[in-house]
């Protein structure tokens, strides 16, 4: 059996975690393929900030209005496929009390034989939106990293609820993984972006050999490329910081590039994105 085991639960929360809504697209995705049922969800008041993620007001069926709040839950598949099955565990990230929100969601996982988790993360980088989205698959459990080939993040400064899951997860003896999604930082406003959703459903489909149906995400992954596309058509400026983006890209990926040549065309990159309009004139 694969170190992740049968009964996987996949993260992803909306905020500092979620560019360009890559990572909750991705469970949205997962959760449209399958009737989910709830397991657990957290009581609002111990871990939101209102002022911060306000309840928003809505009617039901009846015209009656309604209160909805912030939340966040572990959802598992009413009928399951054979093989490996998909939880989900998303909302909103917590604003107060992590160590007990995670040990709340980590108790749950125990009880229900929770063998993996793999969180999924968005965030913004300079990249271009024309290439294939880059994602980092990483892992602090040796075994999920032999298995699956998989780095060992070495990353030190602030973190989100995601590191949080997984140091916790490990702690308790659930093997974790991690994929992170890199976002175009110009078309941050363009959301949702099925293109980084798409690829984050890809590579986890290769981690797990899970089959995720993702047709309609490919169709909408290619009109939201286009558009971008068109958006840069009518700004110069834009086409080309595109095309600067792409040329560092390419040299990354070019079978011959060298340290020296990627550390150069890096450092070319910064002139250029520090050259502003007055440093030109002169």
């Amino acid at each position: 059996m694969d170190v992740l085991g049968s009964r996987i639960v996949i993260v992803a929360f909306d905020g500092w975690n979620d560019a360009g809504e890559g990572a909750s697209g991705a469970v949205e995705a997962l959760r449209a393929t399958n009737d989910y049922e709830l397991v657990h969800s957290v009581d609002p008041e111990l871990y939101f900030d209102y002022q911060y993620t306000r309840p928003s007001s809505q009617m039901d069926a009846e015209g009656r209005r309604q209160l909805k709040w912030p939340e966040a839950g572990l959802w598992r598949p009413r009928d399951p496929a054979p093989g490996p099955e998909f939880w989900v565990l998303t909302g909103v990230e917590p604003a107060r009390t992590w160590q007990a929100f995670v040990s709340e969601f980590i108790d749950v996982a125990l009880r229900d034989d929770i063998t993996g988790v793999v969180t999924l993360g968005a965030m913004l980088s300079d990249v271009p939106h024309t290439r294939p989205i880059s994602i980092f698959a990483s892992s602090q459990n040796e075994q999920v990293r032999e298995a699956h080939g998989l780095e060992r993040s070495l990353y030190e400064g602030p973190v989100g609820i995601l590191s949080v899951f997984e140091h916790f997860a490990e702690s308790a003896g659930i093997p974790t993984a991690s994929l992170w999604a890199s976002v175009p930082h110009y078309v941050a406003t363009a959301t949702p972006s099925p293109k980084v959703t798409l690829a984050l459903l890809d590579r986890l489909e290769e981690l797990t050999g899970v089959d995720v149906p993702r047709d309609s995400l490919r169709t909408e992954a290619a009109a939201w490329e286009a558009s971008i596309d068109a958006a840069a058509a009518d700004d110069e400026d834009m086409a080309e910081y595109i095309r600067q983006l792409e040329r560092t890209r390419d040299t990354w990926d070019s079978p011959e590039a060298s340290g020296d040549a990627i550390a150069q065309a890096f450092e070319r990159y910064l002139r250029r994105r520090d050259d502003g309009p007055g440093d030109r004139k002169r």
